[in-house]
């Protein structure tokens, strides 16, 4: 059990490193706010974190 957590919560470092990387700090709030959001289970703070990352993807297509 612990192994899967540690490979999962590598997992979120490494998905949130390449996502800062790509797309900068706006990235990172983006995809921050949409985590909080699915936590937290608030459709609004979840729905803005998913628009702004659907923008900045569609920025860079």
């Amino acid at each position: 059990m612990p192994f899967i957590a540690i490979a999962v919560a590598a997992l979120a470092i490494g998905f949130e490193q390449l996502i800062q990387w790509k797309y900068g700090p706006m990235g990172i709030i983006a995809f921050v706010a949409l985590s909080i959001g699915l936590k937290a289970k608030n459709n609004l703070i979840s729905g803005i974190g998913a628009v702004i990352l659907v923008m900045l993807l569609a920025q860079s297509g």
